[in-house]
């Protein structure tokens, strides 16, 4: 049985492109996770949308990082619409906090259907993709785990580096 390859594409939201917490690395990496977004077929294409309710500034997060951003139903918690454009809806897994657990059980029932890689790009590569990476490694330990640098920003570019050495540390491939 061929191996299913899964690209899974981190919260390129409005937001952390250009919006309340976006960078200029964040903006440059579009046109690259466009690309592989379309190297993949579609149906194997999953996205994540970090998600806030109106009381963001309440949570322990909004406490800790006191900018709100992805307010479910503004334009900033959209996907990026170039972005979105490729994606299943029903491939969309919102997100309360950093790691989507409705994702990796997703992708554990796929890989009780046969063999699955995973790839993720996206947002932010030292906050979700980092702990979506490390996440899926703890459900599928035995399924390759890749991220793909060029298609991944983080706040700095020191944490992006910092974040890409931690999943090193943790066999996350493709660094």
């Amino acid at each position: 049985m061929d191996t299913k390859k899964i690209l899974i594409v981190v919260d390129m939201q409005n937001d952390f492109i250009d919006g309340a917490l976006g960078t200029k690395e964040a903006v440059v990496i579009v046109p690259a996770v466009i690309d592989k977004i379309k190297s993949y077929p579609q149906e194997n294409v999953y996205a994540t949308r970090d998600t806030h309710p109106e009381n963001y500034l309440e949570t322990q997060e909004g406490k800790y990082l006191p900018v709100p951003h992805c307010i479910k139903g503004t334009e900033g918690w959209e996907i990026r619409k170039e972005i979105a454009d490729l994606i299943l809806s029903e491939h969309v897994f919102d997100k309360p906090t950093f790691g989507s657990v409705k994702l990796a059980e997703e992708m554990s029932r796929l890989a009780e259907t046969g063999p699955i890689e995973i790839e993720l790009i996206g947002l932010c590569t030292d906050i979700c993709v980092v702990s979506n990476a490390l996440l899926l490694k703890a459900y599928l330990p035995e399924v390759k785990i890749s991220v793909d640098p060029k298609c991944c920003a983080g706040v700095t570019p020191e944490k992006h580096e910092a974040a890409l050495e931690t999943m090193r540390s943790c066999q996350i491939q493709g660094l």
